[in-house]
């Protein structure tokens, strides 16, 4: 393979390399696909697979990283799907911070219904975060942050 179709390939993996919301789902995903097109031009250039993997994997985390969903957006992840809940623990965590905050979860009980995805968008609104009304681990620490802030 010559080097203008090894760019070529690159520049392909790079357009392709972002989805996800969030700087890390970017990256990661990036750097996962970049690895895996880094994969296949290592295996039939002149390069070995590991230095096509390396390469590949730092170009497709770099530009998921360094673009947002305005310039490039593919949906998002695997593991960012709306179809798959968060873990039971993230969101009875979410639920009790909210509680907490004043904001109407319904019952703590790392179930997410309604209730809580109403009162996660009110919480993300008002703190000027991204609207998806997704309980997560970062909600939590954003949550668990805003509470520290309001003891001290």
């Amino acid at each position: 393979m010559t080097r203008s179709a090894l760019a070529l390939v690159l520049g392909a993996t790079l357009l392709i390399s972002a989805c996800g919301s969030s700087t890390g789902d970017r990256a990661g995903s990036g750097a996962g696909i970049g690895a895996a097109a880094g994969a296949v031009v290592g295996a039939v250039t002149g390069l070995s697979i590991l230095e096509g993997v390396l390469i590949g994997a730092a170009a497709g985390g770099l530009t998921g990283a360094l673009t947002d969903e305005d310039i490039i957006n593919l949906g998002d992840p695997i593991w960012a799907s709306k179809d798959r809940s968060a873990n039971n623990s993230a969101v009875a965590r979410v639920q009790a911070g909210l509680t907490e905050l004043g904001y109407s979860p319904g019952p703590i009980d790392g179930q997410q219904g309604e209730k809580t995805t109403a009162a996660i968008e009110a919480y993300q609104r008002d703190n000027g975060l991204l609207v998806d009304g997704r309980a997560s681990v970062e909600l939590a620490s954003h949550i668990d942050r805003k509470l520290q802030t309001a003891q001290n």
